[in-house]
Order: structure tokens, then sequence, then C-alpha cells
């Protein structure tokens, strides 16, 4: 006798999944925001090369110094782009003065995804053991669409898109979208 093979609510709460999303990553970074000829960034870039292998499209890609001015001007123009369904911010959030991405971004959230932090801290730990406690992580939405901010180191990045954004960011644009 053949088993059965149920659905479980894993599967099923994301059989509507939104297949391609457009997204926009900005990197923060005092120190090469300064630069004539700025170094490679190795976060952004590898944060473009898991999104366009999983299928979704970068149309933005900006390099903005530490600052909340900047970062919350960037931040409320692209949640009013209509091109723009993810914003994912990468660098400013560790413990450092000029680190102030999570103060930045987290009074223009409508909603908070307060488990992203813990996964991610959990996650972490498994990479750095007791230094995860010195990076900060946050995601909600506004505006109709997510944003994730990441810290800078391109580990984390890796970590933090292919353990947690990539498997749910079709269902999450699905919900918030209300269909």
């Amino acid at each position: 006798m053949a088993e059965k093979k149920t659905v479980g609510p894993a599967v099923e709460h994301k059989k509507h999944v939104v297949a391609s999303v457009n997204a926009a990553v900005i990197t923060l970074s005092t120190s090469r925001a300064k630069e004539k000829d700025p170094a490679p960034d190795k976060s952004g870039d590898i944060i473009q090369a898991l999104f366009e292998k999983q299928g979704h499209v970068v149309v933005v890609r900006e390099l903005l110094p530490d600052g909340k001015p900047r970062l919350r001007a960037a931040v409320r123009r692209l949640a009013k782009d209509k091109n723009v369904n993810v914003i994912i911010t990468t660098g400013g959030t560790g413990l450092s003065p000029t680190d102030v991405t999570i103060e930045a971004v987290r009074d223009l959230l409508e909603k908070e995804l307060t488990g992203f932090n813990a996964l991610f801290t959990q996650l972490s730990y498994a990479q750095v053991k007791s230094s995860a406690i010195l990076s900060r992580a946050i995601a909600g939405s506004i505006n109709g669409k997510i944003i994730f901010c990441l810290p800078g180191s391109p580990r984390a990045c890796e970590l933090a898109m292919k353990s947690i954004i990539l498997p749910e960011l079709g269902h999450i644009f699905h919900m918030l979208r209300g269909t």
C-alpha cells in the first residue's frame, strides 16, 4: 500500500508565490561613497547575483554614505517607485556611531517582521559564534513593499539571502499584494 502524501502548511501557504520581483539594492559605506573610484561592492554584488539566479531583477543599485537623512530619503523614494517591489540595504547595522541603518529605517516601517532579526541572528551564530550579537538586521513593509536591512559583510548577506529572504520572498510579496 502506497503512502498518501499530504501537503503540509509550509507547502500550502506558498502555492501562490510570485515568481519574479524587482529589487533595489542600497549599499551603505561612508568610506567607499567618498572614493572617486570605490572598491567593488562585494555585498551588493552577492545580493544582486543571488536575486538574478532566482529569476528576480535588480532595477536599482545605489552606493550611499552612512547617514539617516540620505538613507531615509532613498527608502522613501524607492517605496514610491512602482517598478520596485523589494528594497535591500547592506551596511550600517553595527554598533559604531555611523551605523544608523536600523534607526533610519525602523520608524518608516508600517509592519516590522521581528522574526527576521531573531532568525538571522540564530543562523549567524553558526558562522561567527558570539560575534552574531554585534550585528543588527531588520525587515518589514513600507508602502506595499518589503525592505530588508542586512549587515555589510558579504557572508552575512549571502546567509540572509539564501536562508531567509529568497525562500520567502515570493510568498511575502504575494501577501503584501493581498491576493
